[in-house]
């Protein structure tokens, strides 16, 4: 995965971290070609950047914030992450490790009490891997409910509480948003503070991203809006309520904050080598079967890895450290590729732009790592 260099400190962290300034670049020559014909017929809307280590290579928005009040995007707009936000959950646990606080193979209910007695074996990790088991928020009953009403913390723990374990901890992965919701508490416990405010405190400010933060109680505004393909037209999605996805998926953030994001988490500027190492590696089951006919991603804690650009044509190998997202009117993608430290951000404001997000992505993957321009992406 390359070579990583040691922990620092706060103070050396944010220094080390160089901030580009925030204007167009567009150094790909045949990306830039490729999103001003998609961007032109409204084919694409959202934002991209490339960056190899702290050089940006390309940073362009399309079309616009709120087609309501027509806004255009701005480079620096604010786009809701979705499930991109599970990274920094699993960061905050393992950065807490770091501390001394907790570990990651401690016991769910040393930390959340009263734990249901079915919850006896399962693991800290268990919630990060999507192998705990608990059935996730849009499996729970009146999930169309749930999805429109807001809840704390504590009543979403409350609601994964009532329900048995699907199959034994650690035996099967099923995609899991009620696992990260349940380790905000366990963080807010560890730390003493309350989970967006450790989030503050541990990354935000000392990486000097100041355009990223939670919106679990509505209040961030200034968010770029969302929207959707139905058959009435491109319409709306104004009620995201994030706050039953606290730790799963209710951070927003820039182009520019996920680079600064990206740089010091996968080169050693916010955990330890060894909880690096833990964050990254496979813990599916042996046993697990290749998805939908893909070959197998090895799931972390809050990222993914796996070969991306064996999706599209023409294909290419490396391996890449990623995550996507989608919630409320937003498809995004943001991907690491360590050995060459290349960095690619996608936000897209509208949901339906899933193949074009992922093929986006490995285009400018591929022009940036030198290899042949993918023309499309593979069912």
């Amino acid at each position: 995965m390359g070579q990583r260099v040691s922990v620092v400190d706060r103070a050396e962290a944010a220094a080390a971290v160089a901030r580009p300034p925030v204007v167009v670049v567009e150094a790909l020559p045949q990306l830039a070609a490729r999103l001003r014909r998609e961007g032109d017929a409204g084919h694409f809307m959202g934002a991209v950047l490339v960056a190899k280590g702290d050089k940006v290579l390309f940073r362009e928005a399309y079309g616009l914030a709120n087609h309501e009040t027509g806004q255009p995007l701005a480079l620096d707009a604010r786009f809701r992450l979705a499930s991109i936000s599970k990274q920094f959950t699993a960061a905050a646990v393992l950065k807490l490790q770091d501390e001394g606080k907790l570990h990651v193979d401690d016991a769910v209910c040393k930390w959340i009490q009263p734990c249901p007695e079915a919850w006896a074996p399962l693991k800290l990790g268990h919630l990060m891997s999507h192998t705990s088991g608990i059935p996730d928020i849009m499996a729970q009953a009146q999930w169309g409910l749930i999805r429109v009403t807001p809840r704390t913390k504590q009543e979403l723990t409350n609601a994964s509480a009532s329900y048995g374990l699907s199959f034994p901890p650690g035996s099967k992965i099923r995609y899991n948003n009620a696992g990260f919701n349940l380790l905000t508490q366990v963080v807010e416990k560890a730390s003493g503070k309350p989970f967006e405010t450790y989030l503050q405190d541990a990354f935000f400010t000392p990486l000097g991203m100041t355009n990223t933060g939670s919106d679990a109680d509505g209040q961030a505004g200034d968010l770029v809006m969302g929207y959707a393909n139905f058959p009435g037209g491109l319409t709306a999605q104004p009620d995201a309520n994030v706050s039953v996805v606290v730790g799963a998926g209710a951070l927003y953030s820039t182009l520019d904050d996920l680079l600064i994001w990206n740089r010091a988490l996968h080169n050693g500027r916010v955990l330890s080598d060894a909880s690096y190492a833990r964050m990254i590696t496979d813990h599916s089951p042996p046993d697990q079967p290749d998805e939908q006919g893909r070959p197998h991603r090895s799931w972390g804690y809050g990222v993914f890895v796996n070969s991306l650009g064996d999706r599209v044509q023409p294909a290419f190998s490396e391996r890449q450290i990623y995550h996507t997202g989608s919630w409320a009117g937003f498809r995004n993608i943001v991907t690491h590729e360590p050995v060459s430290d290349t960095t690619v951000v996608v936000l897209g404001n509208n949901y339906h732009q899933r193949e074009q997000v992922f093929l986006i992505s490995q285009q400018a993957m591929a022009e940036a790592l030198g290899h042949p321009f993918p023309q499309a992406g593979l069912e």
